[in-house]
């Protein structure tokens, strides 16, 4: 057999309900790798090891004691960790914050509840920036987290430890989130397929409050099958959720595994974002994409202007009033990211006459985009504007500067988590350099089925999983 970190998460889930393979072992595994490969990589803030090791013990229990594999839960014995923006009950958690260096997980969050009940055993918390809110990993909890295909760039964020686990073989898949970008960012620049789903499909409770619906929580993964069955674990309304995503037809692994028929597809790679500019290589893998949509047999056209440069003034504001969510104890302010303290100071700055106009404003403008964005099955962009950047590309400027450069970064993501359409990051594309580069997809509200159906001919077409950077083999 290979080496375990081969194997993707369905595989082995498979070998664990055959006995090829104990949870023990595979924990032990990983486990190991984490022990050597994350120094590097900086992908885990906490590792659990004798948490894993209890489920890991618990998980071949339930095998041995199982008289039908199919009984058994769909990811049982497999690893995943969890990023630190979500609570695990008796685990620490510091939201990516030297504020929170005390504090210790007093309950599960839903999705946490779900990855548990499906069987999968948790070895640690990825690194995340303060609250999630810059699009990279970098601060003063833990070391960057670096792509594992150039160590001297940045995995991207906020999901950034959780790319960085997978993609560097120390996670078969793992849990992330996203509120503009946060899941599709680290998936371009680690070479991974990333989903954000549609808003309310998985919940953000019981802490987590979902007010502007901007954030999701999702999977990130290296095959677009385990990201399928991963969001099929994951995915589910809860009391007091304010969202609620339209129904499927069938489960997103299902919809992985059949042909997605001749789609009508929009593409563009304008920024909404003023200013922005798109680095060719970055053009060249979504020329790339394009070419081979069209070879697969799908109409592709150009995407009339929907969404353009006045949303993102109103964008900003929510964002900065989300910085404010987060409680701080005033005696630990002056622990905070200064990026941090600068959000929160416009967020507090906002008016509540400012922040509806805002939400407003957004509805409006979507409310016209909608019915052009509808005629199509997906529309195609660029992930980001630029390959993987140096670690402190960001993070060593002054905080608006650094805010400029996010933008000028990820000019393409925020506007699905504005509409609260599905998107998803497909890495078909590497540099002379060997730097990933992923494009997007986004489909209408509800279709992720869609995309994901797309995503796997894509992958059939194009296949990446061989695809490892050098510390693959550490």
């Amino acid at each position: 057999m290979a080496p375990t970190h081969d194997l993707t998460a369905m595989r082995l889930a498979a070998a664990v309900r055959t006995r090829e393979l104990s949870p023990v072992e595979i924990v032990d595994h990983y486990l190991d790798r984490i022990e050597r490969v994350n120094p590097q990589v900086g992908a885990f803030v906490t590792v659990t090891a004798e948490l894993a090791r209890e489920q890991a013990r618990a998980a071949e229990k339930l095998v041995t004691g199982t008289a039908d594999p199919a009984e058994l839960p769909p990811l049982l014995g497999v690893p995943i960790p969890i990023k630190d923006l979500n609570m695990v009950a008796g685990v620490p958690m510091t939201f990516g914050s030297r504020t929170f260096h005390d504090l210790t997980g007093f309950a599960d969050d839903n999705v946490v509840v779900l990855l548990r009940e499906a069987g999968s055993v948790l070895t640690g918390k990825t690194t995340t920036p303060e609250f999630g809110l810059p699009c990279y990993t970098e601060g003063g909890v833990a070391p960057p987290a670096r792509t594992p295909w150039d160590l001297t760039r940045s995995a991207g964020g906020s999901s950034g430890g959780a790319a960085a686990a997978v993609a560097a073989g120390l996670a078969p898949v793992a849990q992330g989130s996203d509120g503009g970008g946060s899941i599709r960012i680290p998936a371009s620049a680690c070479g991974l397929f990333g989903i954000k789903p549609t808003r309310g499909r998985v919940s953000q409770g019981p802490v987590i409050p979902d007010l502007f619906g901007l954030s999701t929580n999702g999977p990130i993964a290296r095959t677009v099958r385990d990201a399928a069955l991963l969001l099929d674990v994951m995915s589910g309304s809860m009391p007091g959720d304010l969202y609620a995503a339209p129904p499927v037809e069938r489960t997103f692994l299902g919809y992985a595994e059949r042909p997605p028929g001749r789609l009508r597809i929009a593409r563009s790679a304008d920024p909404i974002v003023p200013g922005a500019e798109v680095h060719p290589d970055v053009l060249a893998a979504y020329e790339d994409a394009s070419r081979l949509l069209e070879e697969l047999g799908h109409e592709v056209v150009d995407l009339p202007p929907v969404m353009g440069p006045e949303m993102v003034p109103h964008f900003e504001l929510l964002w900065g009033v989300m910085a404010t969510l987060t409680p701080v104890d005033p005696a630990r302010e002056d622990m905070l990211q200064p990026l941090t303290r600068w959000l929160r100071e416009r967020g507090n700055a906002t008016s509540a006459p400012q922040l509806f106009q805002a939400h407003a404003a957004l509805q409006g403008a979507l409310r016209a985009a909608f019915p052009v964005m509808n005629e199509y099955d997906a529309i195609l962009h660029p992930t980001l504007a630029q390959p993987p950047v140096p670690v402190g590309h960001f993070h060593d400027q002054e905080p608006e500067e650094n805010f400029r450069r996010q933008k000028m970064f990820t000019p393409f993501t925020s506007a699905y988590n504005i509409s609260g359409q599905p998107a998803v990051s497909v890495p078909l594309h590497w540099t002379d350099e060997g730097l990933p580069i992923g494009v997007m997809l986004a489909g209408r509200l509800g279709g992720e089925g869609t995309l994901i159906s797309l995503s796997a001919q894509l992958e059939q077409a194009r296949p990446w999983i061989a695809r490892k950077p050098d510390i693959w083999d550490a």
